[in-house]
């Protein structure tokens, strides 16, 4: 591993880069924050395929892509006198010391979940007025579910056992169901949502990511159906002709890859 002193060395080559950069190439120069916020969206989930491929070579690269987007926008607040790349490290590096004070100041903790407590207590100190303030309001709906059931959780508000969550979601799974037998459109799709906050609450208490594990699903269904396609491409085939059965044995084939 390179030494700090080649890490800052690296660093400051970026922003060497970057000073160069918008300076002297024309699409460089024309960049504005609002028009580099979509691609630094695309580039944050490109950083996430590669973090659950485990492709660590790749999640080297789009941190660096990542890395440059922070770069780039404190650039662009350099030139307006607003703040620089300095400003946005000690920005950060404040915040993390007035957040950590079992580490820098004298408050005892005993375990990560007095550390969350303590981080959203303080939050509201810090002149927060609602522990939910801080949920982007852009975020996608399963992870912004999780944030919020993180947050209120960090200020107590939460359930005290994993089977309480789980008969919280049969309740719910009860009202979907009976909202289906109704035939009420109008409640189907609230009863809906409901389920899906239930089992994203009930994943954190399983100690599972949802969005994690939703995407993993995601990538294990596009494998098996492009598997099934393969197969249905050389028997000279299509989709559309095959019969479930028929479909059904090459989905069994690819489940056992």
């Amino acid at each position: 591993m390179n030494s700090r002193k080649d890490q800052l060395k690296a660093f400051d080559r970026l922003l060497t880069i970057m000073d160069e950069l918008r300076e002297q190439c024309p699409w460089d120069k024309k960049q504005t924050m609002e028009s580099l916020r979509h691609l630094t969206i695309e580039e944050t989930y490109e950083l996430g395929d590669a973090i659950l491929d485990n492709d660590l070579e790749e999640v080297k690269k789009e941190l660096g892509d990542v890395l440059l987007h922070i770069v780039f926008y404190s650039k662009i607040g350099s030139e307006t006198n607003d703040f620089d790349i300095a400003d946005v490290c000690n920005t950060i590096c404040d915040k993390l010391i007035s957040r950590h004070p079992h580490i820098y100041g004298d408050v005892k903790v005993t375990d990560e979940a007095e550390v969350k407590r303590n981080w959203e207590n303080l939050k509201l100190k810090e002149g927060k007025t609602s522990v939910l303030e801080g949920v982007p309001r852009s975020l996608p709906a399963v992870v912004k579910a999780s944030r919020i059931q993180e947050k209120v959780a960090g200020v107590g508000f939460d359930w005290e056992e994993p089977h309480q969550v789980f008969e919280k979601l049969q309740e719910e799974l009860g009202e979907l169901q009976h909202e289906i037998l109704e035939d009420n459109k109008d409640k189907i799709e609230a009863e809906f949502g409901d389920v899906l906050f239930s089992m994203i609450n009930y994943a954190r208490f399983l100690g599972v990511n949802p969005e994690n594990a939703l995407e993993r699903t995601n990538k294990k269904f596009i494998n098996r159906f492009q598997y099934l396609e393969e197969k249905a491409k050389e028997l000279n085939k299509s989709l559309k002709d095959m019969t479930l059965a028929e479909m059904d044995v090459f989905w069994n084939e690819a489940k056992g890859q």
